[in-house]
């Protein structure tokens, strides 16, 4: 593990930003920090999200495959509301050490998934979670005798980051143990809940430009799933060259025509944000298709629509994959 880290540390620039084959290495070597003594058997923390300080896991479960919703705002009454999600599923609970607040646990976390480039989806604390309901809701079975019924100092947060070939989503769940045995008597648990989904985007099939002329003949418009960005930017991936060369040469062999480029997203995150992330990918499609295909400015305008024109439910993995999308529309 030593030898990981001193790799990472040589590959550190000089400006202090790690580059992507540092932050790698150190994520291998987290991965490799063998379970502690208290831990039970077989049990580690997930990659590149550490335990707190002190904290020994009591329950420890990985599902190859497996659904889960991730829940995105207060419940009303028992019916979850939220991310219908399918994956890999870790399900990792922690014992934190003692004289801790949950608000203390939680920042920590939340400094952490920060660090790692993680966008929050929706927090929340106390009664204004959902109260009960959200407790039961959240608490694995296993962890009730400690966890559950505890909605009066219970803390949650749910993010979302992005990694080689798949979108990782978090719940964390943190509450103070009013009814555990005198062990766990004003102990703060933490419930950690890692999904991996993979990735759907990069399997979109390219569309040509006689395709792309067919489809705006007929109906005005298409659909494109091949200009490809990372969670929550807009810096254009190199695997989008293929479609930009598509879109440049409709727009080469029909020199009358005009498009509005069209920034489509999931509804992952507030209406401001995706509004502003939507626009901004259409901008850059544009800019793209000026600067690198000398195609005329007045002939492109960029325009956002964020979430407000899906295709599917935003509910599942699938159908958010659908949504996220480049759209032109002829002018």
């Amino acid at each position: 593990m030593s030898v990981l880290i001193c790799a990472a540390c040589r590959l550190f620039r000089r400006d202090g930003v790690v580059s992507p084959l540092a932050l790698f290495l150190l994520l291998l070597a987290a991965a490799a920090v063998p379970a502690r003594a208290a831990d039970v058997p077989g049990s580690r923390d997930y990659p590149g999200i550490s335990r707190y300080a002190g904290s020994e896991i009591i329950r420890y479960e990985v599902k190859a495959f497996d659904d889960y919703v991730l829940v995105t705002e207060p419940m009303k009454g028992r019916a979850r509301q939220g991310l219908e999600l399918k994956g890999q599923v870790f399900r990792i609970t922690y014992r934190n050490p003692p004289n801790r607040t949950s608000l203390e646990v939680l920042e920590n976390y939340r400094t952490a998934l920060q660090a790692a480039g993680a966008s929050e989806i929706f927090t929340c604390a106390h009664r204004a979670c959902g109260g009960r309901d959200f407790n039961i809701a959240q608490v694995d079975p296993q962890n009730y005798t400690r966890m559950g019924d505890n909605y009066d100092d219970q803390r949650y947060l749910a993010a979302r980051l992005q990694a080689p070939g798949k979108d990782v989503y978090v719940a964390l769940f943190i509450t103070r143990s009013q009814s555990g045995a005198a062990a766990d008597k004003d102990r703060i648990f933490t419930q950690l809940h890692v999904i991996e989904v993979k990735s759907m985007d990069a399997n979109m099939v390219v569309v040509d430009a006689s395709r792309m002329a067919d489809s705006i003949g007929k109906t005005g418009s298409v659909a494109l799933y091949g200009i490809l960005f990372d969670f929550n930017s807009a810096v254009i991936k190199p695997e989008s060259k293929a479609t930009l060369d598509e879109i440049a040469s409709l727009l080469r062999k029909a020199p009358d025509l005009k498009l509005v480029v069209v920034g489509h997203t999931d509804n992952v995150g507030g209406m401001d944000s995706n509004m502003k992330l939507s626009q901004a990918r259409a901008e850059a499609v544009r800019r793209a298709l000026v600067e690198q295909y000398a195609i005329a400015a007045a002939r492109l305008q960029a325009w956002g629509a964020g979430f407000m024109a899906p295709v599917a439910s935003n509910r599942t993995d699938e159908g958010r994959a659908k949504n996220r999308r480049v759209e032109l529309v002829e002018q």
